[in-house]
């Protein structure tokens, strides 16, 4: 317990800040902290496709209550979100802060104290969102918050685009890894994330997640702990990429992956509008319950038990016949 979370071990041995030093080598001069390798100059404020210079930019910090029930407990979880993003979903929903980068740039100082105030509020976790472009930022700020007082586990919430070199750096300082697989197929993720690349990445990076944590603990109140609480949004007319990343889940992760299969998607983003000259027409519905209901047989069909069943049986009864 005195060791747990393992950042503090690795603060005391002075890790946390030569991890950081390391990390901000790969701001500059050619950035290569996620798979974009934009190679633009970060460390001299130049931006790629994040649109994010030498510091981070957050556009808000609260108790999030509308988390998974083993993270937002009862006094929530203290979510950081990060603007800029290294994806281009078309369906974001997160448009306005991914894309139209909207926030305030913060020091490493700064992002320390909103970790501590999060502490303060009585959060269960800090939640780091959309992280994978701000990793050095994140070490820059960690050491600043543990000298501060923080104690509480790390949750690393990602799209699962993220660089190697980003990782290697994270292990022993996330505790819980959050990833969300969204696309299984080239083509579908070339349309729809502007990435074909991505399902190769984040399958490299999700088994790389599960290595360093293995599967979801939960303590005796229930909470998270450590480990990999894997995320992945059913959408409409794609039960083949479902149905692969649930194969791939279980044979890969195993069993006791827990896994929140999520129902909530909804047309955002540029999917119903003509901004890039495209409706995305094939996507501009929610799912339907029968197609969410088969992708929680599909997951039962292959083992897959640990499953956030509050999301599950909420999610059926929202979505249209």
């Amino acid at each position: 317990m005195a060791n747990w979370p393992a950042y503090l071990e690795l603060h005391r041995a002075g890790e946390l800040d030569r991890r950081a030093e390391e990390a901000a080598a790969l701001l500059g001069p050619r950035c290569v902290v996620c798979p974009r390798l934009c190679r633009v100059d970060r460390r001299a404020d130049q931006r790629g496709l994040c649109r994010v210079g030498r510091r981070a930019i957050v556009a808000s910090h609260f108790p999030h209550h509308g988390e998974e029930d083993c993270l937002r407990g009862r006094h929530g979880s203290g979510t950081i979100f990060f603007t800029g993003c290294n994806l281009r979903c078309v369906f974001c929903q997160n448009f306005d802060i991914s894309w139209d980068v909207r926030g305030v740039p913060v020091t490493p100082e700064r992002l320390a104290e909103m970790m501590l105030e999060l502490q303060a509020a009585g959060c269960h976790n800090i939640n780091f969102v959309t992280p994978e472009h701000v990793v050095p930022e994140i070490l820059e700020a960690l050491p600043i918050a543990v000298d501060g007082g923080l104690r509480l586990p790390i949750v690393y919430n990602t799209s699962s685009f993220e660089g190697p070199e980003s990782l290697r750096l994270m292990d022993r300082v996330v505790d819980i890894y959050m990833p969300d697989f969204k696309l299984w197929s080239r083509e579908r993720a070339r349309r729809y994330l502007r990435r074909a690349d991505y399902p190769e990445v984040a399958r490299h990076a999700i088994v790389e997640m599960h290595r360093q944590v293995g599967d979801l603990v939960l303590d005796g109140a229930g909470l998270a702990r450590r480990g990999v609480l894997l995320r992945h949004l059913v959408m409409p007319g794609m039960e083949d990429e479902t149905a692969a990343i649930l194969q791939f889940v279980a044979k890969e992760l195993g069993a006791g992956t827990y896994l929140n299969l999520m129902p909530q998607y909804r047309p955002a983003g540029l999917v119903g509008v003509r901004r890039d000259g495209d409706r995305y027409e094939e996507i501009d519905r929610p799912p339907h319950r029968e197609e969410f209901a088969r992708a929680l047989e599909l997951a039962g069909e292959l083992g897959l038990r640990r499953l956030d069943r509050r999301g599950a049986e909420s999610g059926l009864l929202g979505l249209p016949a």
